[in-house]
């Protein structure tokens, strides 16, 4: 197993991080979510990602109920065996409102200490090994935000912390404030990243690999799209089907975004190039996604047991270099098809 640390911390992760935002809602059944930790945790995945907002789509019923699930679980395991990441709810004043604390959520002292003293109780454990920001606040001085993360890292209550959804200058500007103010800095950035995405190469990539910062690539399937399901004559499958439909306009752009031409066309490619190297497009996807040296681990998900067999397959899987070329092809065909 090639285990890789991430950024400059202790943490020691597998190149496959299991994420768990399905647990109690497309996988209502705890038992399954069970067995799904159990098998990916038997093959050799010792990193498991979870949010206090999770499962999605997010509700204020079921907020929570994920890191429950996964409370629960992780009493029948040893709990030094595994690094545990979990994430306080970005800002309200962005591009959600979180149905939770009343949909006041900032990423301050406040509402940081109420996040991690929820999630703590929920997943039954005394320490988070990597905590995240959801997303980044455009209010809330970077410097009382990363104050605020430095205390439970003093306190022993966070291991490491990370960011998510972030951009390159707020990464960098929250480096900057933790150098200079010496404070516990982010480690880790959890960014959308796929065949279908590669905006990360953009800017971030040169940012992560100067700075030791390692990226936790998720949707590396492209919420599924890059499977094939979509490209089938019944697009009855996947989460996608349900938000093109949902009375919810946040729901409709996100499937929009990930379900259109040019993914599509792009997705029918890379089936291509995955049949011809005789690989399941999942396990192909999944490799690449973490064949870079700036990648840590890549998050991947399933809602039952048997959907982890082509995602494990990646674990240890290096893809050629005609694989490589063939799939940078076809990104020079069809630009950022996710936008």
């Amino acid at each position: 197993m090639d285990y890789r640390y991430i950024g400059k911390s202790g943490l020691r992760v597998s190149p496959i991080c299991l994420g768990t935002m399905t647990f109690g809602t497309q996988t209502p059944d705890e038992k399954i979510a069970f067995e799904i930790m159990d098998k990916a945790y038997d093959a050799g995945v010792n990193f498991f990602d979870t949010a206090e907002l999770y499962p999605v789509p997010p509700s204020a019923k079921m907020a929570g109920a994920t890191e429950e699930i996964v409370g629960r679980w992780l009493k029948t395991k040893p709990r030094d065996s595994i690094i545990l990441a979990s994430k306080v709810a970005g800002a309200a004043n962005g591009w959600y409102v979180p149905p939770i604390r009343h949909g006041l959520t900032a990423i301050d002292s406040f509402h940081i200490q109420r996040a991690v003293e929820g999630s703590l109780k929920r997943l039954g454990t005394d320490y988070i090994d990597l905590y995240q920001m959801h997303w980044p606040d455009t209010v809330v001085p970077i410097e009382e935000s990363l104050k605020a993360f430095d205390r439970l890292v003093q306190s022993g209550k966070v291991r490491y912390i990370g960011t998510s959804n972030d951009t390159a200058y707020g990464t960098s500007k929250a480096l900057m404030t933790s150098e200079f103010k010496d404070l516990a800095r982010f480690e880790s950035i959890q960014n959308n990243f796929s065949l279908l995405n590669r905006r990360f190469l953009d800017e971030l990539s040169t940012l992560c690999e100067k700075e030791q910062i390692s990226l936790l690539p998720y949707s590396p399937l492209g919420g599924g799209v890059l499977s094939g399901k979509y490209n089938q004559a019944s697009k009855s499958v996947g989460r996608f089907s349900v938000y093109m439909n949902a009375n919810d306009a946040r729901q409709n752009a996100m499937a929009q975004r990930f379900v259109n031409e040019k993914t599509l066309t792009s997705t029918q490619k890379y089936l291509k190039i995955a049949a011809d190297a005789g690989l399941d497009p999942v396990t192909m996807a999944i490799a690449w996604s973490k064949q870079f040296s700036f990648v840590a681990s890549t998050i991947i998900g399933a809602t039952q047991p048997e959907q982890l067999d082509a995602s494990l397959a990646a674990m240890d899987l290096q893809l050629s270099t005609d694989v490589l070329q063939a799939c940078d092809e076809v990104h020079k065909e069809i630009l950022y098809p996710m936008g």
